[in-house]
């Protein structure tokens, strides 16, 4: 399935693995097409949303499944930091901010609560609240100088990057955890991505960073895969940048095109 002004999911990649300098026992796979992309989130600018005629939710427009009980346990103290005039929609109590749902015809998890039965997520404050538009969470997150993947929820503070992991083992009968790094597209949300209104990582007008996506992302991949691992993977791209990438992402490439983007290699301090 196709979407109007989105590059086709399919296209040739490049990936590379390497092993932690952490624990061996741990192997990244890093997709050097989308770590060197220039995607950037542009929420509250040229997002159009995952719902018709509400673009101003982003990819708000749903709660967010949590992913354990360390994830749980850190919203719930970041949520003690907010106020009537700092969170719009503010109520008291796990239960009146979380709600349980179906995840992928699987049992019912919890969830962040919405707005009423088709509202956006209960965080997400209007443009025009005096406390500031936009999700609670991040913004109380800035106003203590911390960043927001400390406040947020895992789901809203990982997208649209992808972590899959598993544990493999070898010929020689070693085993190893393969942590496998790339794009959250439409797939990514099952069989009903293909039918959200529009999704960034697929679309030029996200493609406009100043810097590829390794760089602006580095708090977050950090988090996912460690810090003597990012390094790794940060030397690795650079590396990698320098002399070219041969599957460069299309969407990268078509917003190049349309004059958005630096061009790669350029002098980004300049």
């Amino acid at each position: 399935m196709e979407h109007e002004g989105e590059t086709p999911l399919d296209f040739p990649r490049e990936w590379l693995e390497f092993a932690d300098p952490a624990d061996p026992k741990h192997l990244i796979r890093a997709d050097l097409t989308w770590l060197l992309s220039r995607w950037t989130c542009v929420f509250g600018s040229k997002c159009r949303g995952i719902i018709e005629g509400r673009e101003r939710e982003g990819c708000c427009s749903h709660g967010a499944f949590f992913t354990d009980n360390d994830d749980v346990k850190r919203v719930k103290a970041a949520v003690k930091r907010l106020d009537r005039t700092t969170w719009q929609h503010h109520v008291r109590g796990f239960e009146k901010w979380t709600e349980l749902d179906e995840l992928h015809d699987e049992k019912p998890a919890r969830r962040t609560a919405t707005q009423g039965e088709h509202g956006p997520c209960v965080f997400l404050n209007d443009d025009d609240f005096p406390g500031g538009g936009g999700c609670a969470l991040h913004a109380q997150a800035l106003r203590d100088g911390v960043h927001p993947l400390r406040y947020k929820p895992d789901v809203c503070w990982q997208l649209p990057v992808r972590r899959d992991q598993q544990w493999t083992k070898r010929p020689d009968d070693t085993r190893i955890l393969v942590s496998s790094i790339g794009e959250f597209d439409r797939r990514g949300w099952g069989a009903g991505g293909h039918e959200l209104h529009w999704w960034c990582t697929s679309s030029p007008d996200a493609h406009t960073g100043a810097e590829p996506m390794y760089v602006s992302y580095a708090p977050e991949l950090t988090e996912l895969i460690g810090a003597q691992a990012y390094a790794r993977l940060a030397e690795l791209c650079a590396q990698r940048e320098k002399h070219g990438l041969i599957a460069e992402h299309p969407a990268t490439v078509a917003a190049r095109e349309r004059g958005n983007t630096v061009a790669p290699g350029a002098n980004l301090d300049s």
